[in-house]
C-alpha cells in the first residue's frame, strides 16, 4: 500500500513540474494531510508511515530538479512552513521557533523536518507552485496569481490532490500588451 502512495505522489509531482514552468530555485509548498491518505479525517488519523511513503515520492524529484520545498503544518501551527534555513534566510522570510510533532504541525511536516539538513520554520512564503494533499488549504502560502494545474492523479491514497503553479498579475486594463508565459 505505502509504495503505491510514493508513486501517486511521484506521478502528480511530476505531471505538475511538466506544466508550472518551474526553474531552479524556485519554491514549492506542499500541505498534505497523512490521515485524509489513509481515509481518515483530517487530522484524526495521522500517520508517519503514510507521510514517509508520499513524501519519498515528493523529495527526492525535486532535489534531482532543484527546487526548494516548503512544507505546510497543520492549523495546530497555523499553517506555519518548514523548509532549509538557507532557503528561508535567502528569501528573507522570518523564522520562528518551532518545531512540529506529529498532532502539532502533522506527519508529513515531520517527515520533512526531519529529513532536512537545517530544518526552520517560518510563518509565511510566496510559492510558485503547489500540491495540496488531503484538502489542507495552502492558497494562503501561494503567490498571486494562483491558476490550477490538472494532473492525472486525483487522489493520494484516499486524499484529494489539487495542485497549482502561479503567473504574474496582469495589469495595464485593454491597452496593455502581456508577454505569453
Amino acid at each position: 500500500m505505502y509504495n503505491e502512495l510514493t508513486i501517486q505522489a511521484k506521478i502528480a509531482l511530476s505531471e505538475l513540474l511538466e506544466q508550472a514552468n518551474l526553474k531552479p530555485g524556485n519554491l514549492l509548498v506542499i500541505g498534505c494531510s497523512s490521515s485524509e491518505i489513509m481515509g481518515e479525517k483530517i487530522g484524526k488519523g495521522s500517520s508517519l508511515d503514510a507521510a514517509k511513503a508520499a513524501f519519498e515520492g515528493i523529495y527526492p524529484i525535486l532535489c534531482e530538479h532543484n527546487i526548494n520545498l516548503a512544507v505546510q503544518c497543520c492549523e495546530h501551527l497555523n499553517r506555519a512552513i518548514i523548509m532549509e534555513r538557507a532557503v528561508a534566510e535567502a528569501k528573507g522570510y522570518e523564522i520562528v521557533n518551532v518545531m512540529p510533532q506529529i498532532h502539532a504541525g502533522g506527519s508529513f511536516a515531520v517527515t520533512a523536518w526531519n529529513a532536512f539538513s537545517d530544518p526552520v520554520a517560518v510563518e509565511t512564503i510566496s510559492a510558485d507552485a503547489g500540491i495540496d494533499i488531503g484538502d489542507t488549504l495552502i492558497g494562503m502560502h501561494l503567490k498571486r496569481v494562483a491558476v490550477p494545474v490538472r494532473v492525472s492523479v486525483k487522489k493520494i491514497g484516499q486524499a484529494n490532490v489539487v495542485c497549482a503553479r502561479t503567473r504574474p498579475k496582469y495589469i495595464g486594463g485593454p491597452r496593455a500588451i502581456y508577454k505569453e508565459i
